[in-house]
C-alpha cells in the first residue's frame, strides 16, 4: 500500500515538473508567433520525455544514492521525502511564493539524511555550488550576448526578412533543446527517491518518470505557456534564442555531471543579463535580486525542515527535535517583528520631523 501511494505521490509530482517548469521552454517561440500553443505544448513534452529517457539517469542516481547512502531510502521514508516537496510546493503556491524544484527536492532528501545523519558533504556543497555558479554564468552570458547584438552589421542582419525564417527556426530549435534539458534533470526530482528506496530501477524510472512530466506539460502546462509567451515581456527572436541556448546549455552540461539545478533561476539571470547589456544598472532592480536570492534559500530549507520533521514524528517517534525547532522557528518570527517595529518607529518621528 505504502509504495503504491509513493509512486502515486511520485508521478504526481513528475506531472506538476511538467506543468509548472517544462512548459515554460517553448514560451518564447510561442509568445513569438512562431509555433501555435497545441504544437508548443506537442514539442516540448516530445523533448521533455527524451530528454528524461535518454539523459536523466545521472541527475536521478544523485538524487538517489549521491546526497545520502540509498540504505536511508526505506518505502515510507522515499514517501515522506517526495510529500515534502510536493507539500512545499503546494504552500509556496498558496503565498504565492516561486520555489525551484530541484532545490526543494534536494531539500527533502538532505531532511532525511539529517535524521540518520548520514549526508554526502561533499556532493551536497558541489551541488550547492553549481546553484549560486550557473546563475552567475548565465548572466554574464546574457551581457556578453546583448552586447554582440549591438553590432551594426549584425543588426542589420537580423532585421532583413530573410533572417526571419532563419531566426524563427533557430528559436524554435533552442526551445527543444531546452525542454530536453528540462527533461535530463528535473525528472530525477519526482523519482529519485523511488529509485533510491529500490521500488523503481533507474531504467523505469525515468522512463516513468519522463512520461508523466510529458502528460504534465499536454494537459496542465497551457497556463504556464501562456503567461511565460504573452504576458511577461516581449522578447526578440535573437534574445530568445540566447536565452533559451543559455539555460539548455548550462542545464545540459550540470545534468552529465549529475547536479540539479535551477531551470528558471539560469533563464530569469540570462534575460537580466541582456537586460544590463541593453540598459544597464538601472535593470538590477533590488525587489529581483533579493526575490532570487530568498528562493535560493528558502527553497531547500522548508523542504528540508518538513522532511526532517515528519520522519522524526512518524519514523522515528521523537517529539524533542520538533520541540527545539518550533522554539526556534517563534524566536525567529519574534526577532523579525521586534526589527519591524523598531524600523517602524524610527521612521514615524522622521516623518515628523519632517512635517
Amino acid at each position: 500500500m505504502l509504495t503504491m501511494i509513493a509512486i502515486t505521490i511520485g508521478l504526481f509530482f513528475a506531472m506538476n515538473i511538467g506543468a509548472s517548469g517544462a512548459a515554460a521552454s517553448m514560451g518564447i517561440s510561442y509568445g513569438a508567433g512562431v509555433v501555435k500553443k497545441r504544437m508548443s505544448l506537442l514539442l516540448c513534452s516530445v523533448a521533455v520525455f527524451l530528454g528524461a529517457w535518454l539523459g536523466g539517469g545521472e541527475v536521478v542516481k544523485t538524487m538517489g544514492s549521491g546526497i545520502v547512502p540509498n540504505g536511508i531510502f526505506s518505502v515510507p521514508i522515499a514517501l515522506i521525502v517526495l510529500a515534502s516537496s510536493a507539500l512545499s510546493l503546494f504552500i509556496a503556491n498558496i503565498l504565492g511564493i516561486p520555489l525551484s524544484t530541484s532545490e526543494v527536492a534536494v531539500g527533502s532528501v538532505v531532511g532525511a539524511g539529517m535524521v540518520y545523519q548520514s549526508i554526502y558533504v561533499g556532493n551536497l556543497v558541489w551541488i550547492m555550488s553549481f546553484w549560486l555558479l550557473t546563475p552567475i554564468v548565465s548572466f554574464l552570458i546574457g551581457i556578453f550576448a546583448s552586447l554582440l547584438l549591438k553590432n551594426k552589421r549584425l543588426q542589420r542582419w537580423m532585421r532583413a526578412p530573410k533572417s526571419v525564417p532563419i531566426l524563427s527556426v533557430l528559436v524554435v530549435f533552442m526551445g527543444f533543446f531546452e525542454a530536453f534539458s528540462a527533461g535530463m534533470n528535473n525528472v530525477a526530482n519526482a523519482v529519485g527517491p523511488l529509485v533510491g528506496a529500490n521500488i523503481l530501477s533507474t531504467e523505469k524510472g525515468i522512463f516513468w518518470g519522463g512520461l508523466f512530466v510529458a502528460i504534465g506539460v499536454l494537459l496542465l502546462g497551457h497556463r504556464v505557456l501562456e503567461t511565460n509567451g504573452k504576458k511577461i515581456t516581449a522578447i526578440r527572436l535573437e534574445e530568445g534564442c540566447i536565452i533559451s541556448g543559455t539555460g539548455a546549455g548550462l542545464v545540459t552540461a550540470a545534468s552529465i555531471f549529475g547536479i540539479p539545478v535551477p531551470l528558471t533561476q539560469i533563464t530569469t539571470s540570462s534575460i537580466i543579463g541582456i537586460g544590463f547589456g541593453k540598459h544597464g544598472k538601472a535593470v538590477l532592480k533590488k525587489s529581483i535580486i533579493v526575490q532570487m536570492l530568498t528562493v535560493w534559500i528558502v527553497s531547500p530549507i522548508v523542504s528540508m525542515i518538513l522532511a526532517y520533521t515528519f520522519i522524526q514524528l512518524l519514523i522515528e517517534h521523537d517529539v524533542y527535535p520538533i520541540i527545539v525547532m518550533a522554539g526556534v522557528f517563534i524566536s525567529v518570527l519574534g526577532v523579525l517583528s521586534l526589527i519591524k517595529r523598531q524600523s517602524h518607529s524610527m521612521i514615524v518621528p522622521q516623518e515628523a520631523a519632517k512635517e
